[in-house]
């Protein structure tokens, strides 16, 4: 197979996939855009922040973070507190990620929710190289976001329309998800252990804090049940 229709292959395959983060990309980024227009920034601060950061919690975050003072510390610890759940995705595709080549630096830049979800639970095609699959499902996923964020900088001071509950659709988005590994898989009880855990994290946390506490609960007990879990699956 000549390599561009290697990747072409693979770029056929991903797309479908990111259809839906298209829906909720395209429009939270056309709010960012125009949130940071409102605020007083021109279309190029929200074109170059949804291209080198790409991470929209805290492009939004940063907004506020530039009309204050100075302070990169501050800005160093929102930003970790905010994404710290990357570092448990980063943890996950290890292996999968190794075996991309130097794709897999761009892949690490780009990893978010989205493009970790649909990575990691993704069956790709046996036809389909799984490096360039993706490679084009975070490399989608991206444009997404910095071309609608471009729009809404550049449309910002023209367009004006009601955003509220826009955000539900990326919850809708993960249920789905969730809904279709749940249907996938015979053995339940991972899925069933990570929903408890963050519930108990809720409680004990609260609404605000409970993400990073959940994310070391889930990874310490699936550690240690790693074995019984598999061992259930293949009986299943």
């Amino acid at each position: 197979m000549k390599p561009r229709n290697h990747r072409m292959r693979a770029l056929a395959a991903a797309f479908p996939y990111t259809v839906p983060i298209f829906a909720g990309f395209w429009f939270l980024g056309l709010t960012y855009g125009i949130y940071m227009n409102v605020s007083g920034f021109g279309f190029w601060y929200p074109m170059l922040m949804s291209l080198t950061i790409f991470a929209g919690s805290v492009e939004f975050v940063t907004v506020n973070m530039l009309l204050g003072a100075f302070n990169p510390v501050q800005a160093l610890a929102m930003t970790l507190m905010v994404n710290a759940r990357h570092i448990f995705y980063g943890i996950s595709m290890l292996d999968k990620y190794n075996t991309a080549g130097l794709k897999r630096i761009y892949m690490i830049f780009g990893m978010c929710d989205e493009s970790f979800s649909i990575n990691y639970t993704a069956k790709i095609p046996e036809d389909v190289d799984r490096g360039w699959f993706m490679f084009f499902v975070t490399l989608l996923n991206h444009f997404y976001w910095f071309s609608g964020s471009t729009l809404g900088g550049l449309f910002g001071s023209i367009v004006t329309f009601n955003t509220e509950g826009i955000g539900f659709v990326m919850t809708a988005m993960f249920t789905v998800i969730f809904i279709e590994q749940w249907l996938k898989d015979k053995n339940h009880l991972s899925a069933l252990l990570g929903l408890a855990l963050s519930l108990l994290c809720l409680f004990v946390f609260g609404p605000g804090k409970f993400v990073v506490p959940s994310m070391l609960a889930i990874l310490g007990v699936l550690t240690l049940l790693r074995k019984p879990i598999e061992k259930a699956g293949e009986q299943a």
